[in-house]
């Protein structure tokens, strides 16, 4: 089955919204894994704006946990991923927000976690969100020493990919295991009504990615509607935060789980 994996960034983003420790997102990710999701996705950036430094350690050692547990409600996975994204050169940056600590790097905190993927995003400071893959022979030089220490700690490594193949066949040379394509330009062309080309361009990446013996991962504005529709051979992973976080508004944390589930199963 297509793993689920749920980003907690807009968690921690209501969370920032006040001086408070709620809600806490480990409480949410034991919620959101208690109710059958296979992993749990971050994406911190240097500003702290959303998720923190602090809260990817935390999520770290409560991820660790749920793998150890041997006993586990009907449904829920055996083992439960952490999958941390963002840019593997974005340098330490002090904090300017007391009791927030400073961000480390994106690196040192890798380094310091040590979850079991590892998504490398061309994202700089100043994005509202992530918007474009990478552009391997441009950047390919940089990202293979990179790739070289993340799998040295012993975690997979994913890169972030718009759905071009000529791009994604560079990437079996820097040694990543793993692209997840990103599906904005899907989701936009589904809310028109017409996505089937779109759809064509994303399918002819990943069967390009599938002949390299790279995994696939996808994520960006999938939700329960464009989700069904996503038709993507070999596909092992989606990663979905902001759809997410409203359909639980909706239905409750169960329910919305349950769905996404149910979305996937039907692919």
């Amino acid at each position: 089955m297509i793993q689920l994996s749920i980003n907690l960034n807009k968690i921690a983003l209501i969370r920032n919204s006040r001086d408070t420790c709620h809600p806490d997102p480990c409480e949410f990710a034991a919620a959101v894994i208690e109710a059958g999701a296979h992993g749990i996705t971050v994406h911190p950036r240097p500003d702290q704006r959303h998720i923190r430094a602090d809260d990817c350690v935390q999520l770290g050692k409560t991820s660790l946990g749920f793998n150890r547990q041997e006993s586990k409600s009907e449904g829920a996975p055996a083992d439960v991923e952490f999958n941390i994204e963002g840019n593997p050169f974005a340098a330490a940056q002090s904090s300017s927000r007391e009791g927030v600590s400073d961000y480390p790097g994106f690196l040192q905190l890798i380094e310091a976690v040590r979850p079991e993927q590892v998504t490398l995003v061309p994202d700089t400071d100043d994005q509202l969100t992530s918007d474009h893959g990478f552009d391997i022979a441009r950047d390919g030089a940089r990202l293979a020493p990179v790739i070289e220490k993340l799998k040295s700690l012993g975690c997979r490594v994913s890169l972030f990919m718009d759905p071009e193949p000529s791009q994604i066949e560079l990437i079996p040379a820097l040694g990543a295991d793993r692209i997840e394509l990103y599906t904005e330009s899907y989701a936009r062309a589904h809310e028109r009504g017409d996505f089937d080309a779109v759809l064509a361009q994303f399918q002819e990446a990943a069967a390009a990615a599938t002949a390299n013996g790279l995994g696939i991962n996808a994520g960006h504005d999938l939700n329960l509607t464009n989700l069904r529709d996503f038709r993507i051979p070999e596909l092992l992973e989606v990663s979905i935060g902001h759809a997410f976080t409203i359909d639980a508004l909706r239905w409750g944390i169960p329910e919305a789980v349950c769905r996404y589930l149910e979305a996937l199963s039907a692919q």
